[in-house]
């Protein structure tokens, strides 16, 4: 029987997936192009996926994959709790930890991002329309919950405001409320959902960071349009300053909750920055709806992905939330000087120094590969199976053609700026 060679080792990447194909796919292609990586110890690493399934399984079952990039166990309790034992058990990388997601969700956030002393518009949560389905809540209820004046609170903030559920997820339950008949709807109809009633700012853009690891790319986010053109393919539409503060406070919010895999909304105006969401434990990266970054966003996965399993990136048990506060607490630092420092323990936590210098040596190829697999026939099949997919027959080749000059146009910008290095 022939022994394993101690010089080559293979490593699982896990896709936990719902109802995606475009990016899984995207990913499982660019994985591809990393190819052996040989390290300086001289062993070879060899990358490959699986897509899980859900079944039975033993807590005490030895899992294989050594990291899983999850879509599912936000939405659903059987992959999350084996995803909490792979974790527990195996020591399984999980760039989303479901353990952060299910305890620091977006009510969390808020508080912690606020403790910081960032510009989180004023935020309010009210008690349940309607109360839990339990007998002992029903008497704690009545004997103790005080009454209140949600129009007065909602007075107080001004409108219009918003009403949004406390961990929310992909827009479910959120209403703008413009004024009090849209109050009185809006609760009634949030039923056994506990909601936060927050107030907007008048601002100039709306801002979407998309973190990957160390990798940030900050986006002119449109929500009132529909899907396929909510990105607008918009270079330096913010000030320096605001520029640097959403991409800093995206990887600080990540870093501080243990998540690598999340997206950041932000309100902007001149050098303002407001943060209003950034808990999303299934951040958007469809092809139809990222199209122009689409590459960007797989390249940085796969790169972070590679990079946790061949260094042996260990996850983080200990979120150390007290480091940041320390700094919070600081009377001798001013606004921008904090956000250097909230920046630098995140940097820390993600590894970014060691993560750029290991890439430029172990996969600068990367870059070059994908921008020929963005401009191959195998993302034109991939992006047609999504089109045919998403969109009924008569809107397919306008469609074709709508996200097929988006991604050109990225292949054509890739290649102006992989000239210039």
């Amino acid at each position: 029987m022939s022994q394993p060679d101690p010089q080559s080792r293979t490593h699982l990447v896990g896709l936990l997936l719902g109802a995606e194909e475009d990016w899984p796919t995207a990913f499982e292609q660019v994985l591809g192009l990393v190819g052996p990586i040989t390290d300086d110890d001289g062993v070879t690493h060899h990358l490959t996926t699986e897509r899980l399934t859900i079944e039975p399984f033993d807590l005490r079952q030895p899992v294989r994959t050594e990291l899983v990039i999850d879509r599912l166990a936000y939405w659903y309790y059987h992959p999350r709790e084996w995803l909490k034992k792979a974790a527990l058990m195996n020591d399984t990388y999980l760039l989303n930890s479901p353990f952060t997601f299910q305890s620091m969700e977006k009510h969390s956030a808020y508080v912690a991002l606020m403790r910081l002393g960032l510009k989180v518009p004023e935020t309010w949560l009210v008690p349940y329309k309607n109360p839990v389905d339990n007998v002992r809540w029903a008497y704690t209820s009545a004997k103790y919950n005080q009454p209140f004046d949600l129009k007065q609170i909602a007075g107080n903030l001004g409108y219009p405001l918003y009403m949004k559920p406390f961990d929310g997820g992909g827009w479910r339950g959120v209403s703008r409320i413009n004024d009090e008949r849209d109050l009185v709807r809006a609760y009634d109809e949030s039923g056994e959902m506990l909601m936060h009633l927050q107030s907007t700012v008048e601002y100039e853009h709306f801002a979407r960071a998309l973190s990957i690891g160390p990798e940030t790319m900050v986006m002119d986010f449109r929500p009132e349009q529909p899907m396929h053109n909510r990105y607008a393919v918009s270079h330096d539409f913010l000030t320096p300053s605001a520029g640097r503060q959403t991409a800093a406070i995206s990887r600080i919010v990540n870093a501080m909750f243990g998540w690598e895999f999340n997206s950041c909304e932000m309100l902007v105006s001149g050098d303002d920055v407001y943060p209003i969401d950034y808990a999303n434990a299934c951040p958007d990266v469809a092809v139809t709806s990222l199209h122009y970054y689409f590459p960007w966003a797989i390249k940085a996965l796969v790169r972070w992905s590679t990079y946790c399993v061949v260094t042996g990136r260990q996850p983080r048990v200990d979120l150390e939330m007290r480091r940041y506060f320390d700094v919070a607490d600081r009377d001798d630092l001013d606004d921008a000087q904090k956000l250097d420092a909230y920046l630098a323990i995140a940097d820390e936590y993600l590894d970014s120094d060691a993560y750029w210098a290991w890439c430029a040596k172990h996969l600068s190829h990367l870059d070059e590969a994908v921008l020929q697999w963005a401009a191959s026939p195998e993302f034109e099949s991939l992006l047609r199976q999504t089109v045919v997919t998403t969109y009924p027959a008569h809107e397919r080749d306008r469609f074709m053609a709508h996200f097929g000059g988006l991604v050109g146009a990225w292949v054509t910008d890739e290649k102006a700026r992989l000239a210039a290095r």
